[in-house]
C-alpha cells in the first residue's frame, strides 16, 4: 500500500479516494436502512456492507497508528479521534444488546467527519480560524453577555403581560436566542410596546452577531488564499529558474 508520512499524519496515497467514497456510500446505506418496506435480503446486504466498511476503517486506523511517529500524537489528534469514532459504533453494536443498536447506529454519522481529512479547503478553514481565534473568543463572550441581558430585559417587559410564556429568565433566554440569531420561530413574541421596542434593539444587535464573525472569518480566508496563491507562484518561478539554469 502506498503511504506517506507528514509529521504524525499518515497519508494513504491513492487509497484515500476509495475510503472517502466508502464513507459517503456508508452514510447513504444508513438512510436506506430506515425504509419500512426493505426486505430481509437487503437488510442482510446492508449489514454485510457495514461489516465490510468497519473492517476497512479498522485496517486504515491500524495502518495509520502503526506508521505514525510519535503514535500518541496521532491517537490524540483531531484526525486520530475521528478515525477511532468511525469504527467505535460498530464494535459497540456488536458488544451491547439489540435494543441499544439503534442508538449506536446514529453514532455512525460521525464518519462524515472523516471526509474532513481529504478536503484541502478544511486546512484553509483551520488556518483562518487560528488567525481570528482571539477575536472570535472575545466576540463570543460579548455575545453571551448580550444574550443574557436580552433574556433579562424581555422578561421584565413581558412577564406581567404573558406570564405563561415568559415564565422566567430561562424561558426568556430561548426568545433571546431565536431573536439574536434572527431565526424568529414565532412561538414566543412580545406584545407590549416596551417589549416590541426592546425587540427592535435586540434584532439590530442580532444582525451584528452574524455579520461580524462572518466578516472576520471571510477576511482571514481571503488572506489565506492570497498566501497560498503567492506560495504557488513563488514555487512556479523557482521551478522555471531551475529549469533554465540546468
Amino acid at each position: 500500500m502506498e503511504t506517506a508520512k507528514v509529521g504524525h499524519h499518515v497519508s494513504l496515497g491513492r487509497w484515500e479516494p476509495f475510503i472517502e467514497a466508502l464513507v459517503v456510500a456508508n452514510l447513504v446505506a444508513l438512510a436506506f436502512e430506515t425504509l419500512p418496506t426493505l426486505s430481509s435480503f437487503w437488510h442482510e446486504a446492508l449489514w454485510a456492507f457495514e461489516v465490510f466498511c468497519a473492517a476497512v476503517y479498522t485496517i486504515e486506523y491500524g495502518i495509520r497508528l502503526f506508521l505514525a511517529r510519535p503514535r500518541w500524537k496521532y491517537v490524540t489528534s483531531f484526525y486520530g479521534i475521528i478515525d477511532l469514532l468511525a469504527i467505535l459504533p460498530f464494535y459497540l453494536m456488536a458488544a451491547f444488546n439489540l435494543q441499544a443498536v439503534r442508538a449506536f447506529r446514529l453514532l455512525r454519522l460521525l464518519r462524515l467527519f472523516k471526509l474532513v481529512r481529504y478536503t484541502h479547503a478544511i486546512e484553509r478553514f483551520r488556518r483562518a480560524f487560528l488567525i481570528v481565534r482571539d477575536d472570535l473568543v472575545l466576540f463570543g463572550v460579548v455575545a453571551l453577555i448580550v444574550l443574557y441581558l436580552s433574556g433579562i430585559g424581555i422578561y421584565h417587559f413581558e412577564h406581567d403581560a404573558q406570564p405563561e410564556k415568559f415564565t422566567s429568565v430561562f424561558d426568556s433566554l430561548w426568545w433571546a436566542v431565536a431573536t439574536l440569531t434572527t431565526v424568529g420561530y414565532g412561538d414566543i413574541y412580545p406584545i407590549t410596546p416596551g417589549g416590541r421596542m426592546f425587540t427592535f434593539i435586540v434584532l439590530v444587535l442580532g444582525l451584528g452577531s452574524i455579520a461580524v464573525p462572518s466578516g472576520l472569518f471571510a477576511s482571514a480566508l481571503s488572506r489565506i488564499r492570497a498566501e497560498d496563491a503567492a506560495q504557488r507562484e513563488a514555487a512556479t518561478e523557482k521551478a522555471v529558474e531551475r529549469h533554465w539554469s540546468d
